[in-house]
């Protein structure tokens, strides 16, 4: 575990505290983890402020058959119209707008956006992870279309039987390889030069019927998925692609705060869902964690119940 360190003096206010806009929680983060702490923290009627840039993972979701309640399937932008919705309902106001700084002042803490200044008892972190992918043409068109996929906890339900190509890391790509052999036979992880896999990771492909694609070149969309173009001119189709390179966690803000973050950038909790520094909480894909909308969810409760109790009553 590490702890980050502010070595920056404070950055000069622009507001004065009379014309910050006033909360009892400021949510840093508008995706299903903050929305959903919203809704709950606006039903303990606690006035709460969502701050959002619009960046949300959930945003990339064509279609999610996993969430429950949802039973034929809903969109990542149409669940987070429908929690935004529940949000306001219950009053929490909903910024469109990015915290550049959050800082501890007298009696919680102040956060700069680019329309104002927020100051708040409590904070809640939940700024969420960017997957990292190769170079796809036509990205964004084709998680819309199913071709290229980024959970396959979420949707290897959804390919079964399909030609499935997994590229990254070799032990992210072996580890998800033998996950989406559960739901397909057809798998095949894809190299770009030959000792990209090494002999072990080999033979466990081999022992599993997985197949190895050395000297991988670029990929080509097809009506039907990707073509594979091999650096000997070869052609192989695959109808979806699962790129296993890992993500980026937006931690910036934790860690200019001071957090403890663990040594893959994701920020530690306690079973609260607190952090290191007091009044500040982190949920959803910030935190390490299966990263799920369901889980998401329950962290999401977890803090806003914690936070009443704190409010209310001063206990866990």
């Amino acid at each position: 575990m590490r702890s980050a360190r502010m070595d920056q003096p404070a950055r000069k206010r622009r507001h004065s505290a009379s014309s910050a806009t006033e909360a009892d929680v400021l949510i840093v983060g508008g995706g299903p983890a903050g929305l959903a702490a919203a809704i709950y923290l606006g039903r303990f009627r606690h006035r709460v402020v969502v701050v959002d840039a619009g960046e949300s993972r959930a945003m990339l979701i064509a279609e999610s058959r996993n969430c429950p309640g949802f039973p034929e399937g809903i969109s990542g932008p149409d669940l987070l119209r429908r929690l935004r919705a529940q949000a306001a309902k219950f009053g929490a106001t909903l910024v469109q707008d990015q915290a550049s700084s959050v800082e501890p002042t007298v009696g919680g803490f102040g956060a700069e956006t680019n329309g104002g200044r927020i100051v708040a008892r409590k904070v809640f972190l939940a700024t969420g992870i960017v997957d990292v992918v190769p170079a796809i043409p036509r990205l964004r068109e084709a998680i819309a279309r199913g071709s290229v996929r980024l959970c396959q906890v979420c949707d290897g339900y959804e390919i079964i039987d399909r030609q499935v190509a997994v590229i990254g890391h070799e032990a992210q790509v072996l580890r998800e390889a033998l996950f989406l052999k559960q739901y397909t036979q057809h798998v095949t992880m894809l190299a770009r030069y030959l000792p990209d896999f090494s002999a072990s990771t080999r033979r466990v492909a081999m022992e599993e019927n997985i197949a190895v694609c050395d000297a991988f070149k670029k990929f080509v969309p097809t009506d039907s998925g990707y073509q594979a173009v091999l650096k000997d001119g070869e052609m192989r189709h695959f109808d979806v692609i699962y790129p296993a390179m890992g993500c980026r966690v937006r931690s910036e803000l934790a860690l200019a705060m001071g957090i403890e973050y663990c040594d893959e950038g994701y920020v530690v909790v306690d079973k609260h869902q607190r952090t290191s520094v007091d009044g500040v909480y982190a949920i959803g894909d910030l935190v390490s964690a299966l990263n799920q909308i369901a889980v998401a969810f329950g962290q999401a409760v977890i803090a806003a119940t914690d936070a009443h109790n704190d409010f209310a009553f001063g206990y866990e």
